[in-house]
């Protein structure tokens, strides 16, 4: 895992503008750093050394040195396609897999992408063509960001490298916040500022003589399903998770797993037992509040394998945590970057890389809203005027407990989902404790609605949804799932916050050609009556604790919505109230203090809507403003008067 960085330019490359550009995102390679300058053109390069510790120094070249690279990520069948390379002739001075892709790229040119199993995102400059060839890994887990503005073009793998280059003006995106604060990401190719964009997940980018050209290399597909038993099911996905889990363990320094007492990271450290040789570290996290807390049950998992288990109750300090998180998302996010900010301190102390059970919901169907979207249908039977005139107010006076999933909250989310049908329905679904299209009216300006009132962020979701590459409606929100929110929301949060402490999180449940295998599998054998997960849930049940198998989903977080109501209460309205959306007119001071309001009376929860307004304004100090972390951090710890969350 690293972070690269380059530029093609008018004129001849500074190298030290692109060692300001590498420095600025050392985080994520803190062990070397390398350089390479032609003329206009630069690549850098900082390195966590993972994989031929010795000699893996980036940039690396073909034989010539007619072709350079620069890479961040893993290439899990490196190996292999090595030995074919081999055969062909290739020579190699290093026994890293970015030498791989340089002479791949030799074979097969941009189709090279095609060949590799990993999670990556690269840069190969080819002189013979005289252009820069981008590639971001099918499901999104490596990032890359550009800039291409006045014959410049800029590449990192954080925006905050772009950043750091000569001459980047910081003007904010007001159509990212209008997607933001609906879909709890930012979708692409948007990002925080006008000009810098992202390269979407299964897409490549070539930039030759000063044109660009994004492409899709690669998309899933529901359509073409397996006619098995369920025992025959159970024995594939045995097979093709444990082919998965091991090719992820490629590594040349030891490697831990996450075990949050879930049954996504539990079965991975089932089989990571069952493929290393040796015993490896877990690392799990939990919090003073015990609805919240599943550490009994990773301390189950981790007893039942012998690992050696590292545990943590933590009472996260937020508002310190804020501006540290912020910066390292270049984006504002959600409260779950807070635990994963915890877990990744926690690991990062003992181990380089990590295994976690990223997709594991979108894989196998294991969030409620899959199934609940159904049960609208039959909420829908009753006449208009019962759910409208009766259940409706009644659903909105009951006071919410704040706990997780609550009745209250799963009341109210069926009676508004109910008004859409199909795609709607379920964009409406997943951006329910969001803003809505109707409370960003009432939430921003009207000189600032009036630029976004046409841009429905819904239609981020309906566009996959109907497309037809699903046909089942369970398979529909997997498959716009899989191409919006997990590598934009998860995968993004996963990234950042673990390379935050130079930490390489590896993910085998992204595996492609699981991926690609799970989506053949018919929707009625992940979701089975009432059960979630239901074909996950009998395999775990060959390698798991029957008090891990049997358990309900909980969900990993923190206790946000309590806090929120009580001690920090005076510290969120005065945030908010004073920010500076607030303050130049942008939001309407009203409507921020009436969210406030409501979720301190119990009226409703806005814990996730008022947590996104303070990731906003910190990101406005932090980006806009440029104030370094620990002085916004001291401004806000002063602002909440010693309060410690």
């Amino acid at each position: 895992m690293c972070g690269i960085v380059g530029k093609l330019g008018r004129s001849n490359v500074s190298l030290l503008e692109l060692q300001s550009m590498a420095r600025s995102i050392a985080h994520r390679g803190p062990d070397d750093e390398g350089y390479w300058v032609q003329g206009k053109v630069g690549l850098g390069h900082r390195r966590l050394s993972i994989i031929d510790l010795a000699s893996g120094k980036q940039p690396i070249s073909n034989e010539d040195q007619t072709i350079w690279i620069v890479f961040n990520g893993e290439i899990y069948n490196f190996p292999e396609i090595k030995k074919e390379l081999l055969s062909k002739g290739h020579q190699f001075s290093t026994n890293t897999d970015t030498e791989v892709i340089v002479h791949l790229y030799e074979e097969m040119g941009q189709d090279c992408v095609q060949k590799l199993n990993g999670m990556f995102a690269f840069a190969i400059w080819d002189d013979n063509k005289k252009q820069l060839f981008l590639a971001r890994d099918r499901i999104g887990q490596k990032p890359l960001f550009y800039r291409h503005v006045n014959g410049e073009f800029l590449f990192g793998s954080e925006v905050k490298a772009i950043l750091a280059a000569d001459n980047v003006e910081r003007n904010i995106n007001y159509t990212a916040i209008h997607h933001y604060l609906s879909l709890r990401f930012i979708p692409a190719p948007h990002t925080m500022f006008e000009g810098i964009q992202k390269l979407p997940a299964g897409s490549t980018l070539l930039v030759k003589e000063d044109k660009i050209t994004v492409k899709r290399y690669w998309d899933l597909t529901f359509t073409d399903k397996l006619q098995h038993t369920e025992t025959d099911f159970l024995d594939g996905l045995e097979e093709q998770l444990g082919r998965a889990v091991t090719s992820h363990l490629i590594s040349d320094v030891p490697v831990g797993a996450f075990l949050s007492g879930g049954m996504d990271t539990s079965t991975v450290v089932a089989l990571m037992a069952e493929a290393h040789p040796d015993v490896f570290k877990t690392f799990a996290i939990g919090v003073k509040e015990q609805d919240f807390n599943e550490l009994p049950f990773a301390k189950v998992v981790a007893d039942t394998f012998h690992t050696q288990h590292v545990e943590e109750v933590v009472s996260a300090n937020l508002i310190q945590l804020m501006p540290q998180m912020v910066w390292h998302l270049d984006e504002p996010s959600d409260s779950i970057a807070a635990c994963m900010f915890q877990a990744a301190k926690l690991a990062s102390q003992h181990v380089k890389v990590v295994m976690g059970g990223d997709g594991g919901d979108e894989l196998f169907a294991g969030f409620d809203r899959y199934m609940g979207v159904g049960y609208i249908n039959y909420y829908n039977m009753l006449p208009s005027f019962v759910r409208k005139k009766l259940l409706h107010p009644l659903f909105h006076t009951i006071p919410d407990s704040f706990t997780y999933k609550s009745l209250v909250q799963k009341l109210r989310w069926m009676d508004q989902l109910s008004d859409f049908d199909e795609g709607e329905r379920y964009a409406e679904a997943t951006a329910f404790f969001r803003f809505s299209h109707t409370q960003k009216q009432q939430l921003f300006s009207e000189k600032l609605w009036g630029k976004l009132a046409d841009i429905d962020s819904n239609q981020v979701i309906v566009e996959h949804y109907n497309k037809p590459n699903a046909t089942d409606s369970i398979d529909k929100m997997l498959y716009a799932d899989f191409m919006t929110r997990l590598s934009e929301h998860t995968l993004m949060l996963t990234d950042r916050m673990n390379m935050a402490f130079s930490l390489e999180a590896r993910s085998p449940f992204l595996d492609h050609e699981l991926v690609e295998y799970l989506a053949r599998f018919p929707s009625n054998i992940k979701i089975k009556g009432r059960q979630l997960k239901y074909i996950l849930r009998k395999f775990a049940e060959r390698k798991l604790p029957k008090e891990i198998t049997s358990r309900q989903k909980q969900g990993f977080m923190f206790p946000v919505a309590y806090w929120f109501r009580n001690e920090l209460y005076p510290f969120v309205r005065d945030q908010l109230e004073n920010s500076f959306f607030v303050r130049e007119g942008l939001f309407q001071k009203d409507y921020v203090s009436s969210l406030v309001e409501d979720h301190r009376n119990n009226k409703e929860d806005n814990h996730v809507r008022l947590w996104m307004l303070l990731n906003m304004e910190v990101w406005h100090q932090l980006y806009i403003e440029q104030r370094d972390p620990a002085s916004v951090s001291e401004t806000l710890s002063q602002s909440a008067n010693g309060v410690k969350y």
